[in-house]
């Protein structure tokens, strides 16, 4: 990959039918084609935001291949692949690389905390198996693994393909390290909504967010203010978004967007079991947050 991926990396939800049992695709095409006609510079589907724990296989391929479909080249697409396998994490890769995805983004995931030598070793099993740029997602709240900046590091030295870093911790420093580390060559990103001012200004390569799922413009908006070194403006912006920004995140993404999407005219589905709708009260909420944009 010869210029990286840079600005707002969109993360859609998956809708589901009423009934929950399938993946509603004609609700997945239109929020998708929302996202990249309103500006979003990559879409990412299947991250924690879109589910991607509770698809079954076929479910996973479909979202896979209904999202490259209508973005159509347009805009990168970034496939969340991570699975509790090693193997089911090249299955996914390789359906996502032959449906004519950009990169991956793989998050490690285990029933057992994985030693640093297993991490390495699980990513290494996916490079060598994919051509795709890899985008290596740390995010223990998740996962209930963290990967140091020390190991991402390495990671990027030791495998080809793993060419970028999601930082999810909420910890600048984390991405003040990475940066050290690899002379500036390792292009990080940021998955921490509250974090995106300080971590754009920071030098983060892009913001991974669900945002633009309820509010495009001011997530585009502030991308481009800190671009530009307008600190003042971005900061402006980023005080109006930080209300829905931390709701999100505190929520629950799929519950908070479903809801917030529903809220807006656009119904998706509910979130499927184990998550649950977001309830009256949280409704009531998010309601006065987007009522104020």
């Amino acid at each position: 990959m010869t210029n990286p991926i840079e600005g707002v990396i969109a993360y859609p939800v998956t809708p589901f039918t009423a009934d929950g049992e399938q993946v509603d695709t004609g609700s997945l095409a239109g929020l998708v084609e929302q996202l990249v006609a309103t500006g979003s510079h990559a879409i990412a589907p299947l991250g924690s935001t879109g589910e991607s724990a509770y698809l079954t296989e076929a479910e996973f391929d479909l979202v896979v291949d209904v999202t490259v479909n209508v973005v159509d080249g347009r805009v990168p697409v970034i496939v969340g692949a991570s699975d509790l396998t090693t193997a089911n994490t090249i299955r996914r890769a390789r359906h996502a690389q032959r449906a004519g995805a950009d990169a991956l983004m793989i998050l490690p995931v285990s029933y057992w905390k994985l030693t640093d030598r297993e991490i390495a070793r699980h990513y290494a099993a996916v490079g060598a198996a994919v051509d795709l740029p890899i985008m290596a997602y740390n995010n223990p709240a998740t996962s209930g693994i963290d990967m140091s900046p020390e190991l991402l590091v390495q990671m990027f030295d030791d495998v080809d393909n793993l060419l970028m870093v999601k930082e999810s911790t909420g910890d600048l420093t984390r991405m003040q390290r990475i940066k050290e580390l690899s002379g500036g060559a390792l292009p990080f990103y940021n998955g921490s909504n509250p974090l995106v001012l300080d971590a754009l200004t920071e030098g983060a390569s892009g913001w991974c967010t669900a945002a633009p799922n309820l509010r495009p413009q001011p997530c585009l908006d502030l991308y481009a203010a800190v671009r530009v070194g307008d600190r003042e403006l971005a900061e402006k912006i980023y005080d109006d978004l930080a209300p829905l920004l931390r709701f999100i995140v505190a929520g629950g993404l799929p519950t908070t967007v479903k809801a917030g999407l529903e809220l807006q005219g656009t119904g998706v589905g509910d979130p499927r079991p184990p998550l649950l709708p977001l309830d009256d009260d949280g409704r009531r909420e998010l309601d006065a947050i987007l009522a104020c944009a």
